[in-house]
């Protein structure tokens, strides 16, 4: 098994425009889940989700931003377990951001899987696709609207 999910997207928008869907906590929801995200350095958040039993998992996902330099490197940890103070899931979800002619080059390596992690790993590999496809979405419908 691999311990880590690397991922590459390509964006017509700029660093700034892909940034606010990574930083701001109402546009995070839109894609990824009902969080309390501040962009702060060692800001403790969750991101809510159903309850998933079957893989041990209570549906808050506990994370702190490690690092932040903004339009360029997003870094925090990502942990969850079944909601008894233990956590079976204890990763490091890093987004990088290079500019691409006029749009954005996004990076995602999501790390530090175990292999009693294997079935988490599995679904998020293709999770994290199907979600910044919705963030793209949620982006052009906002660019349609502005432009309008």
């Amino acid at each position: 098994m691999h311990n880590e999910i690397k991922h590459e997207w390509i964006f017509e928008q700029s660093p700034n425009e892909v940034w606010e869907y990574l930083t701001q906590a109402e546009l995070i929801a839109l894609w990824l889940m009902p969080n309390d995200f501040k962009p702060i350095a060692g800001h403790e958040f969750q991101l809510l989700a159903k309850a998933m039993p079957d893989l041990g998992l209570d549906g808050v996902f506990h994370c702190k931003v490690l690092e932040i330099e903004p339009c360029y490197k997003l870094s925090y940890s990502w942990k969850a377990g079944s909601g008894n103070g233990t956590f079976t899931l204890d990763t490091i979800c890093e987004w990088t951001l290079e500019p691409q002619g006029r749009g954005t080059k996004l990076l995602l390596k999501h790390s530090g899987f175990k292999e009693a992690n294997y079935a988490i790993f599995s679904g998020m590999k293709d999770g994290w696709l199907k979600k910044i496809e919705k963030m793209l979405h949620h982006i052009n419908s906002n660019q349609e609207k502005l432009s309008l």
